[in-house]
């Protein structure tokens, strides 16, 4: 079984992922039970990720959540669920368009490795401690030794960048399978960079690391600031 199979229940991912789902759940309620609602602001978030967490919950505890996508082609089909959710489309690196303090929990999931360069991690990190009052942000551990966006080669992400492109046109590494051009293959590179501890720490001071570990390996990282 690999490591990113997420729709077996059984799998390594989903036994972590509801053990994250666990602590998120606790974050929302001592929001909820200090403010009677919770207003949420979710970077690169997908309705089926909520599902998870529970709807039923999420009404419990009057949690207003806004999923924000680069594309509108990206966003989800909410069915009844508009009274939770809301789409919009925006860029984790540049939420002008949100007041400063309007959220109480700004969340990402997964997605500060894909926003290409420290530069834009740096944006990223900064617009999350401005719009909301607490943040939860997951994503995996550099130091783990399978990169879960290439999980069918250990060690590819500790290769250089060079040599990662040349394997990715020449192996289906990626979830695409083989990629036709250098070009292409660059940029599917650049877009998962993954972070170690002290670089999370840097871009996130404030927060409490926490780590999940398999084997007692780090294998992701979760910034928090409550």
């Amino acid at each position: 079984m690999s490591l990113a199979d997420t729709r077996d229940p059984n799998s390594l991912s989903s036994k972590l992922r509801r053990k994250r789902d666990v602590k998120l759940r606790q974050i929302i309620t001592d929001i909820s039970a200090k403010n009677n609602a919770v207003k949420i602001i979710d970077v690169g978030g997908t309705l089926g990720y909520w599902e998870r967490v529970g709807l039923d919950f999420l009404r419990s505890n009057n949690a207003h959540i806004i999923l924000v996508n680069l594309h509108a082609t990206e966003l989800s089909n909410l069915g009844e669920n508009t009274d939770i959710f809301e789409n919009i489309v925006g860029n984790g690196c540049d939420l002008s368009q949100i007041a400063d303090g309007q959220f109480d929990l700004a969340h990402s999931n997964s997605v500060i490795e894909h926003v290409y360069g420290w530069a834009n991690m740096k944006a990223f990190a900064k617009e999350f401690a401005r719009v909301a009052k607490s943040y939860y942000i997951q994503t995996p551990y550099y130091w783990f030794p399978v990169d879960p966006h290439f999980y069918k080669m250990p060690f590819f992400h500790w290769m250089p960048k060079a040599v990662r492109a040349r394997l990715l046109m020449a192996f289906p590494l990626a979830y695409r399978g083989r990629i036709a051009t250098i070009e292409e293959a660059r940029h599917v590179v650049a877009g998962a960079d993954l972070l170690n501890g002290k670089k999370m720490q840097f871009l996130f001071p404030d927060a409490k690391l926490n780590y999940e570990k398999f084997m007692g390996l780090r294998k992701s990282m979760i910034a928090c600031k409550k």
